[in-house]
């Protein structure tokens, strides 16, 4: 047998001394300002967290319902949920009263130690209903699930599409289509999905639901009417109004109503 020769590493020749100074009023200015920076982040976050604000919270809990952040922190393992687009739609739709966070929460958790990823619809936004770019987060969460086969539980809450903004929500492909096309790719490659409804399942926001390996439904509170021509006609005919006034607001009520 040969002789072993033992072979040494070479010593690291390159040291990077670093010339930080915290003493220096540099340092300490440069330290506030970012900790200003980062309060200010802070604030803007739990801005965001506060969906559509106190009354749409209260209106929600006077249904017997929670709301989509009480759902998540009940249903993931104590913090383990890592919040996924959380600036999304920010200073967007201000005309329609804005969409903090896009009106859906995702993110990644644990579920009984098993890593999910979360859709949950934002029932204090305008309803729950999608805007473009609702459309755009869950397909990238979706994405996300599908690359890494991460297993997906939707929380669903939702009046459908923000009918005002509808055109801009159907007709390319990141757009709200593509949300079934995936749970069709999801289904192919094994991966669960499991939809939860929770309150309203309307119109658009029905079909992801059905396209899941389970489909749970709470009693009582989810609702899953369809939509469609005749729907429309009647509202018209109940209200005597038309078009514009098809919104989201009386899309919810209608639905819940029948």
């Amino acid at each position: 047998m040969a002789d072993r020769v033992e072979t040494t590493s070479a010593p690291n020749s390159t040291i990077l001394a670093t010339r930080v100074d915290p003493t220096s009023s540099r340092y300490e200015a440069n330290m506030r300002f970012m900790a200003d920076l980062m309060s200010q982040v802070h604030n803007e976050e739990e801005k965001i967290r506060e969906g559509g604000g106190a009354k749409a919270v209260e209106s929600q809990h006077s249904k017997g319902r929670l709301t989509a952040r009480e759902r998540i922190g009940l249903l993931a393992d104590p913090g383990s949920f890592f919040e996924l687009g959380i600036y999304s739609a920010s200073g967007m739709y201000e005309e329609w009263g804005g969409a903090p966070a896009a009106g859906v929460i995702t993110g990644l958790a644990r579920v009984q130690t098993r890593l999910v990823m979360i859709i949950a619809n934002d029932a204090t936004v305008k309803a729950g209903a999608f805007f473009p770019m609702t459309a755009k987060k869950v397909i990238r969460a979706q994405n996300i699930a599908i690359e890494n086969r991460i297993p997906t539980i939707y929380l669903v809450d939702s009046a459908g599409v923000f009918l005002p903004l509808q055109e801009d929500v159907f007709p390319d492909t990141d757009d709200f289509g593509r949300v079934f096309r995936n749970n069709a790719v999801m289904s192919a490659l094994g991966i669960s999905q499991i939809a939860a409804i929770m309150g309203m399942c309307v119109a658009g926001g029905g079909y992801l639901p059905v396209m899941c390996d389970h489909v749970l439904m709470t009693d009582g509170s989810g609702l899953f009417p369809g939509a469609g021509g005749d729907w429309a006609e009647n509202f018209r005919r109940r209200t005597g109004r038309g078009g514009d006034a098809f919104s989201h607001q009386r899309h919810g009520r209608f639905s819940r109503a029948e």
